[in-house]
């Protein structure tokens, strides 16, 4: 039994590697090349099952990098349910510049689906077996498929008993709140999407924020704001901002799927949702320490932790 189920309809087979300098018009020497599973839901999926936590990752994939990330998630012991589509997985490449520290991230749009895949995908999602505790409909969707595929996919989670968590962007957020949630977790600049400037001061944001729990969008809004930390407004009451440790972060890809893993963790093995909040606030900043598109390691989750509640 699955108590946590990830949904990812636009997954990639992550590349990532370093060069000493990217030059405009020149070969870019890039050392050796890392292949690992990606797409939000999947990272989810992978956080939560590294902290020991039962997850199924149900994810749309084919052609060769399909079938590679497939056997990827297979060695590293994941549980996994594919749905085939004729499209070949994307890739996507992050590549360190060791001069400057810096990274760069490339994202490829993903292949197009039939309406008959998405179709069948939608399917598979409202029909899952067992009926998980919580759904995380998590990262973008790719071409052909409706902006309205995860509301579809919430209303029928809603209806099985199903906490749904979304963690989306762009022409998908919208329609999947007014469809109702249990837990969003947009970032900053995709909280701008409700007519929130990035630089607002926090009250705003929180009055933004409360008007959504209040209009029934979701029981639970967080905004995440990288290195200061996130807000929370829940249905209960809560109104908080935390921030993490100070850390010298090596690459930020994987933060937000970090938060949502261990957060989705702690919740799901029953801790309370303040606690949960700021696991996944510990989490994120741990996600920045490693290279690449990698998490995090549980004992520097921990030692966020505890230095948060010092």
């Amino acid at each position: 039994m699955s108590a946590i189920v990830t949904v990812t309809m636009n997954p990639a087979v992550d590349l990532s590697g370093t060069a000493e300098r990217l030059l405009v018009g020149h070969k870019t020497r890039c050392g050796t090349q890392v292949r690992e599973p990606g797409g939000g839901g999947i990272n989810v999926a992978g956080g939560i099952h590294a902290l020991g936590g039962d997850a199924l990752a149900l994810y749309a994939a084919g052609g060769p990098n399909g079938n590679e990330l497939e056997r990827l998630l297979k060695d590293r012991g994941l549980k996994q349910q594919r749905i085939a589509i004729e499209g070949d997985t994307r890739n996507d490449l992050a590549i360190q510049e060791k001069a400057t520290g810096k990274l760069f991230h490339f994202v490829f749009s993903g292949p197009s689906l039939s309406e008959r895949e998405w179709q069948h995908c939608l399917e598979s999602v409202n029909t899952v077996e067992p009926v998980p505790d919580y759904l995380v409909l998590s990262g973008s969707l790719p071409p052909g498929v409706p902006a309205d595929f995860y509301a579809y996919a919430a209303r029928a989670a809603t209806e099985r008993g199903t906490r749904v968590i979304l963690d989306s962007s762009g022409p998908a957020l919208r329609p999947t709140l007014e469809a109702g949630v249990f837990l969003v977790k947009p970032n900053r600049k995709e909280f701008g999407q409700f007519g929130v400037p990035e630089d607002a001061g926090h009250e705003i944001y929180l009055d933004a924020m409360q008007e959504m729990v209040n209009d029934g969008l979701a029981q639970v809004v967080i905004v995440t704001l990288g290195s200061d930390g996130a807000l929370l407004v829940s249905r209960a009451g809560d109104r908080l901002h935390l921030r993490p440790p100070p850390v010298e972060g090596i690459s930020p890809v994987g933060a937000g799927d970090s938060f949502v893993a261990v957060l989705t963790h702690q919740l799901a093995r029953g801790n309370s949702l303040v606690e949960a909040f700021r696991y996944g606030i510990a989490a994120a900043a741990a996600a920045v320490l490693t290279p690449g598109t990698q998490l995090y390691s549980s004992d520097a989750i921990e030692q966020m932790y505890r230095r948060m509640i010092e």
